[in-house]
């Protein structure tokens, strides 16, 4: 290894730098007096390092000896020597190639990007010719235009710089020379240098764009005089989004592209709305007027709402959907990867020809939200990849009312995250729509071509504030002093056409005429809509709607099947060397199956997805180590010990149940809350017949993906009628782990639960989670369902089910007194509990031998079971006292939502007291002592005499008042 490489593998220099550098480093090798003082000095600095093996050698330039030999190769003989005027060219030669880099890494710096031209361009010295000696009488001599795609393998010096000036440094900056294949480069080399980035469209095409444009443009003006004051987050300043829009589906049409899903923030979304899908003006117009749908029982503001629709492209229909968003930024982005993956999954689009996502972000969000990196960490792997996604970002150079680059990031650009992957970046000037369109067809077209995301930075303005109430000049005075000078890019762009003969004097204002027109009959003129296309591939939601939790829910299994099913999950191909342990646990699994033993947590969940895939439905799981489980419970993948390739030697026995069964697919995320389970709900918002389900490594953890729950899964139907049938996966139990390996939180989801939104249930026991997961696709009933999971019971000796118990029942929402020797009629207390707790209830409550307590186990705590509830509280008719029972603190777990609902049924002579935790900020104590000393003190106050734990007032006083509504 040379000094330079050794040095470039370690240095904050490698990366997208280091070829500029080492061709610095040639340079200086060859003559230290040919590179910059400040260059020089370094590179003397490490020359007397010592040298890697301890040879003591110097390095040599490598650039002059390979030309050499390329040289005397080209004419067939080797000379000894060249004449001095040749290697005086010949230094000039390698002089222009690094100018040529240099252009192609640092011309975007000098690119003309900024409509308000706030700033002066830098001054940078890598991109003059005389940084490298190259003067004026070099300007007309002719070199080698090695890798250059202007057409001509010999250009003069001036050819060549006013060449690269055109490509790199005009409305169009272009950053990908850290791409690491050099096929990827040398494609967007050929597409940007062959051009000069200078479209040359025909004119018919320029009086399309501008037709966009002003339609863009016509619809804010309208909109800002018609509804004077209303929030709309208008799109001035960023118009050329229309037609930048507009070509892409177009060229994705042509391409092979059936269906584009995109995600946005609030700015310009009406325009898109309008002017991209076809939304009618008189529909949008009613929004603004307070007119809504009363199928929702919240809904949503306007700026908020999605809407789907089809377009003619010239590769045929594409149906376009625009996701659903609420105000916080960038979330929407996993959302709408989910949903692309699940509608590639339904088209066996397993490279992501006919289903494009795109994603529209602001400046400031891009590059400040997090969830944008953890999003395009999932692009290139094998659970979330959707074949490269198209980013576009609304540069308008503005972050609510913070526009100093100082204050808005730490990196040059805001697009600087999107390097992660290797995506390139084309940044454009928003004022130059010809060139916005050039760079729409270039990352269209290398997202198809490599599979990858890539990224267009459309430099605009933010014409008003951050609303149409906002006054902007109070904190932006300067900048806005420019934006209220600019004419528009409408009218910028309809002058130069003009010029060029395209159009005519009067025909601008005609466009403008003739989309008012279309407004004020609320129309719109997107000839490309198709009003009254049904869709390949549309999911029928409507055998979802306006069903009932209970209702079908008949969810055995005949024995026989069991077995089968059992001995196909425990068949291991020959020659698969499995793990001693694993080997253990598929042995008592097969013994499982035939009935021999109890079945066990990890037993009844494959047993649940094999009987679904059966039955014809898919089934997903991601989360952290779900592959193994994070309790060593799962073990949906096995591992050959004999492996001898990494990517090799696992079995997925659940792939290998039926001849025609659903696809099953298990994914080992990447260390990610937010967006994954954001991925998750848009997949299951996309496909009801999928049994998609999240697992938290904990489920402490899940209030890192908080957003996606309250904004999404809590709310997502009520705000915008989106169903989704998704299953979290939360393992929770009190074990003296800490405050962090101890609770999912409960009462967050409980006071989340309205209008029968969701589904929060808490299984004790193997068959009854067997049921959840069966229940979950067998109803017609989507809700997301959310299950508090063991960690301890995994392998508790008592939390076990028999096989027949499978074949004979189904989920019981209330689960009565296990112990057959309490009699009914001798029971004083009635304790109701959830969870873990139970066992250590039934533990004391034998140990003690008391007769006259029963124990009853709520399973589903929302939609709280009423008539089961009922049931079992009636059947106790001497029991004077109800007690409910949790491990969680007092201000925490399910105890302040479900008081009503016991005193809702409990008689007037009965009284209510409660044993748990005290209160407390932190979810559990760190102290294992301190935990043992409180698990104590609850399980004896479940026992013990009701003193200071009694509910006030007592009797249920003013239960009347205290009936829940519909849906509480």
């Amino acid at each position: 290894m040379s000094v330079m490489k050794q040095f470039l593998s370690s240095s904050y220099l490698f990366g997208g730098n280091a070829p500029f550098v080492e061709e610095l480093y040639e340079s200086y090798l060859e003559n230290p007096q040919s590179v910059p003082d400040g260059w020089r000095e370094y590179f003397d600095r490490m020359q007397v390092l010592p040298s890697p093996g301890g040879s003591g050698s110097r390095d040599v330039a490598h650039a002059p000896i390979v030309e050499s030999f390329a040289a005397r190769a080209k004419e067939g003989r080797l000379r000894p020597g060249a004449p001095q005027g040749d290697v005086a060219v010949a230094r000039k030669q390698v002089f222009v190639q690094q100018l040529i880099a240099a252009y192609r890494f640092l011309g975007v710096h000098w690119a003309d990007l900024d409509p308000l031209k706030r700033r002066e361009r830098p001054h940078i010295r890598e991109l003059e010719p005389g940084f490298y000696d190259l003067t004026e009488s070099d300007m007309d001599m002719v070199f080698d235009a090695g890798s250059l795609y202007f057409g001509a393998e010999r250009l003069t010096l001036r050819e060549i710089i006013k060449g690269l000036r055109d490509t790199y440094c005009g409305t169009v900056g272009a950053e990908y020379m850290y791409l690491s294949d050099p096929g990827q480069k040398r494609w967007i080399q050929q597409r940007l240098e062959s051009c000069r980035s200078q479209p040359s469209y025909p004119p018919e095409f320029k009086r399309h764009i501008l037709e966009r444009l002003t339609a863009a443009e016509t619809l804010e003006k309208y909109l800002h005089t018609r509804y004077v004051g209303q929030k709309r987050f208008s799109g001035e300043g960023a118009e050329s989004m229309i037609p930048l829009l507009d070509h892409l589906l177009q060229r994705a049409g042509a391409a092979g592209v059936q269906e584009t899903v995109i995600g946005m923030a609030h700015r310009g979304r009406l325009n898109v709305l309008v002017n991209v899908l076809g939304k009618m003006p008189q529909d949008l117009f009613s929004e603004f007027e307070g007119k809504h749908a009363d199928d929702l029982p919240a809904g949503d503001v306007k700026y908020h709402q999605g809407f789907s629709s089809d377009i003619m492209t010239p590769g045929g229909a594409m149906h376009l959907t625009l996701a659903f968003n609420p105000s916080h930024l960038e979330i929407v982005n996993p959302v709408v990867e989910g949903s692309v993956r699940a509608r590639q999954h339904r088209r066996g689009d397993r490279e992501g020809k006919q289903v494009l996502p795109v994603l529209i972000h602001g400046d400031a969000a891009f590059a400040g939200q997090g969830v944008v990196m953890e999003t395009l960490n999932l692009s290139q792997t094998r659970g979330y990849g959707t074949g490269g996604t198209v980013h576009i970002v609304l540069n308008n150079q503005i972050g609510f009312t913070t526009s100093d680059p100082r204050d808005t990031r730490s990196t040059i650009y805001c697009t600087d995250v999107a390097k992660m992957v290797e995506a390139p970046i084309f940044h454009v000037s928003g004022d130059d729509p010809e060139a916005v369109v050039l760079v729409t067809e270039l990352a269209l077209d290398f997202r198809m071509q490599f599979k990858k995301d890539v990224v267009i930075d459309m430099v605009c303005f933010r014409k008003l504030g951050h609303n149409e109430q906002d006054e902007p000049m109070v904190t932006q005075p300067l900048m806005y002093k420019i934006i209220n000078k600019h004419p528009g890019t409408r009218k910028l762009y309809a002058d130069k056409i003009a010029g060029q003969g395209v159009i005519g004097a009067d025909d601008a204002a005609g466009y403008v005429s003739a989309f008012r027109a279309a407004l004020d009959a609320g129309q719109h003129t997107n000839k490309t809509i198709l009003p009254h296309y049904k869709p390949p591939f549309a999911v029928n939601w409507a055998p979802y709607k306006n069903t009932k939790w209970n209702e079908k829910d008949d969810t055995t299994v005949p024995l026989a099947d069991l077995k089968m099913l059992a001995e196909r999950l425990t068949t291991i191909p020959p020659n698969f060397k499995l793990h001693p342990r694993v080997e253990k646990i598929i042995a008592d699994r097969r013994l499982m199956g035939q009935g021999k033993m109890m079945l066990d947590w990890g037993m009844a969940e494959n047993l649940a997805y094999a009987s679904l895939l059966r039955d014809g439905f898919s089934v997903r799981i991601s989360g952290q180590d779900s592959g193994r489980g994070t309790f060593f419970h799962r073990h949906a993948v096995l591992h050959d010990q004999n492996r001898e390739k990494w990517d090799a030697g696992s079995y997925i026995p659940l792939r290998n149940i039926a001849p025609k069964q659903g696809d099953f697919v298990v994914i080992d995320s990447v260390l990610s809350e937010e967006a994954v389970l954001g991925f998750e709900y848009g997949y299951s918002t996309s496909e009801p017949n999928e049994l998609v389900v999240w697992e938290a490594q904990f489920g402490d953890f899940v209030n890192g993906a908080q957003v996606v729950i309250d904004q999404f899964i809590a709310a997502g139907e009520v705000k915008w009628g989106r169903i989704c049938g998704m299953v979290l996966l939360l393992p929770h139990g009190y074990e003296g782990q800490g405050p962090e390996h101890s609770s999912a939180r409960p009462e967050r989801f409980l006071q989340l639960c309205a209008d029968y939104n969701m589904q929060v249930c808490v299984p004790a026991t193997p068959v009854q989670m067997f049921f959840l997961l069966r229940r979950q696709m067998i109803r017609p009933y989507r809700k997301p369902l959310v299950i508090f999971t063991p960690k301890s019971l995994l392998r508790h000796k008592e939390s076990v089910s028999p096989l027949e118990e499978f074949a004979e029942s189904k989920f019981k929402p209330v689960n009565a007194e296990w112990d057959p020797e309490i009699d009914p009629g001798r029971v004083k207390r009635v304790i109701f509990c959830c969870g873990k707790v139970f066992f250590d209830l039934w533990a004391a409550r034998k140990e003690r031998g008391i007769k006259d307590i029963a124990i009853v186990r709520i399973a589903q705590l929302y939609p709280f079971p009423h008539d089961d509830f009922k049931e079992q509280i009636e059947l106790y008719g001497h029991a004077r006292e109800v007690l409910w029972c949790q491990e969680e603190p007092g201000n925490q777990g399910a105890w302040h939502r479900i008081q009503h609902y016991l005193l809702r049924h409990m008689r007037p002579d009965q009284v209510l007291a409660y044993a748990l935790r005290p209160s407390s900020a932190s979810p559990a104590v760190g102290y294992l002592s301190l935990h043992n000393e409180q698990q104590k003190a609850v399980i004896d106050a479940a026992f013990g005499e009701i003193t200071d734990n009694l509910v006030l007032p007592v009797q249920g006083t003013g239960r009347a008042r205290r009936r829940p509504r519909r849906g509480a």
